[in-house]
């Protein structure tokens, strides 16, 4: 049986000399490999209580969705500023060179609620810290967050180090 790295495909020198690209095309493209990341991703949050699922744009939506239908949740967007059509919370976080946005609707988290955050890959953590104080804002409590790759060399986890992080598949380097 294959492992999920084993649809991981490594392009090296992308996009610049020295990285690593880890492709997760592979994964989606082929059947079994799509279903072993969906449920290995349903055992990372094995029985955490949740009521909600939400996921980051825009992998995050492909791997966030599956994951809301299985466990009958509903599944909370959090996309790049400017793209969502109504009232809207945002947050800022850094970039290697510069700053960007994400929102989430104001009503996509209503206080109270337990919240799973969902992207295919940890680097440096501030796409999901800034998706974290957003469900926080709006008064949910993040649960759990979890990834299908964590490149660990890029310390992403320090950032999540207040919540409960998993990942399937760790990438020592960058």
């Amino acid at each position: 049986m294959k492992k999920l790295e084993d649809y991981v495909i490594t392009i090296p020198d992308f996009p610049e000399p020295g990285i690593m690209f880890r492709d997760i095309t592979g994964i989606l493209q082929d059947a079994e490999g799509f279903q072993l990341a969906i449920d290995s991703l349903l055992e990372l949050i094995g029985d955490t209580p949740c009521d909600v699922i939400a996921g980051a744009e825009s992998r995050g939506f492909i791997f966030g969705a599956p994951l809301a239908y299985a466990l009958k949740k509903p599944f909370a967007l959090v996309r790049k500023k400017g793209k969502l059509p109504r009232e809207t919370v945002s947050a800022s976080y850094e970039l290697e060179y510069g700053t960007a946005e994400i929102e989430m609707h104001t009503d996509s988290i209503k206080p109270g609620q337990k919240v799973i955050l969902v992207d295919d890959l940890i680097a440096t953590g501030g796409t999901i810290e800034a998706a974290a104080k957003l469900v926080e804002q709006l008064g949910g409590e993040v649960v759990k967050i979890i990834f299908l790759m964590e490149l660990a060399g890029l310390n992403g986890r320090e950032k999540l180090s207040n919540y409960n992080v998993e990942s399937i598949i760790t990438y020592e380097g960058k």
